[in-house]
């Protein structure tokens, strides 16, 4: 038992000391995922072993400590999205809001068959705005007959790969684009939404690559730090929702929060984890909305399963541009701005490689 105290703790120790590297590398940037589950393993591993063997020697006083450090790296990162942090996107103080608007932001898993589950799901939540990932053509023509009725503007591209995406909405669109911004077959939607009060704002969806089994996370990093600077630059309030394959707390994430200058309304409120839905204990943030410091938000939750493995996310936010002083924004500095040029320029390089491999086995 007590080699496999030391063995256990060792090992997840190094797990939490791993996930600081900056490496796109895949092995090393899934452990950016269990940094909750890490620290409850560790604690238990490290009182189980004070309780039962602790002998104070040096040199096991030494590995506690170690096991001690690991333990709050890992507590310092998920902190933030606990109710104990203070909040970062601060929510309304009209009674009622005047100038709301809700957004769903589903991953339906493009082999699930659900389709009318997730249907009456849409129906009964009513979005105004509705963002679906991994669609493909099946699910288009499942969806499209009942929520091209109550949804008069879309933006469509169903893909047989699992990174179709369809947008549909309530309000106006405008100057809307399908972009491929690191990879082929892999859409990013950009659109102008125009609400009923006379404002308008930006809004960017996204999906890009997850780490998974020898395949790194260069493309991902820079698809999110791409549309992060595309945000940094326009005029108009931004959001940009998705399903990011990335974790509230991750580098990447913070990096992309700073030189976008968007919120994130998890902060101080909560998890809200969104996969996976069939593993309850196993569950972690990947579905997110980021917005500009003119909006505030109303509300935020995660809906019921549907047979995907994500559960939806529901916003609510109110438009107050009045108040967004009140708003702390991140804020990038030189080596923040430094990194992510990097980083984009190693991602556009993989995206292109990959493109080209593609190209040639006739996937494109």
């Amino acid at each position: 038992m007590k080699l496999t105290l030391l063995i256990l703790g060792s090992v997840l120790t190094l797990v939490s000391f791993l996930a600081l590297l900056r490496t796109p590398l895949w092995w090393v940037r899934v452990f950016d995922f269990p940094r909750a589950h890490v620290a409850l393993f560790l604690t238990a591993t490290f009182l189980a072993y004070i309780g039962f063997y602790r002998q104070g020697g040096t040199q096991e006083t030494i590995l506690l400590i170690v096991w001690l450090i690991a333990i709050f790296n890992e507590v310092r990162y998920i902190y933030s999205f606990t109710p104990l942090a203070s909040k970062e996107a601060l929510s309304t103080e009209e009674t009622p809001p005047s100038k709301c608007f809700s957004i769903m932001i589903a991953n339906v898993r493009m082999t699930n068959k659900k389709h009318n589950k997730f249907l009456q799901l849409v129906l009964k939540n009513n979005p105004d705005i509705l963002i679906i990932n991994e669609p493909n053509e099946a699910w288009h023509q499942s969806l499209k007959p009942e929520l091209d009725k109550r949804f008069p503007f879309a933006i469509k591209k169903p893909l047989e790969n699992t990174y179709g995406m369809i947008l549909y909405s309530k309000f106006k669109l405008s100057n809307s684009e399908v972009r491929f911004l690191v990879e082929d077959g892999i859409p990013s939607f950009y659109t102008e939404v125009e609400l009923p009060y006379q404002t308008k704002f930006d809004l960017y969806t996204v999906h890009p690559q997850p780490p998974r089994l020898m395949q790194n996370t260069e493309t991902r990093e820079a698809e999110l730090l791409l549309v992060a600077k595309m945000v940094k630059e326009t005029q108009r309030p931004s959001i940009v929702a998705g399903d990011l394959n990335d974790v509230a707390w991750s580098h990447t994430t913070k990096l992309f929060k700073q030189i976008s200058g968007l919120l994130d309304p998890r902060v101080g409120r909560g998890f809200f984890n969104t996969y996976n839905a069939f593993i309850p204990f196993f569950r972690y943030p990947l579905d997110h909305v980021f917005y500009d410091h003119d909006f505030r938000l109303v509300d935020l939750k995660k809906l019921p399963e549907f047979g995907s493995d994500h559960f939806p996310i529901l916003i609510t936010l109110n438009y107050e541009p009045q108040e967004k002083e009140e708003q702390e924004k991140p804020v990038a500095d030189q080596d923040d701005k430094k990194e992510a040029n990097e980083l984009i320029q190693e991602g556009l390089e993989k995206g292109d490689e990959l493109n080209h491999k593609k190209r040639q086995s006739g996937q494109v």
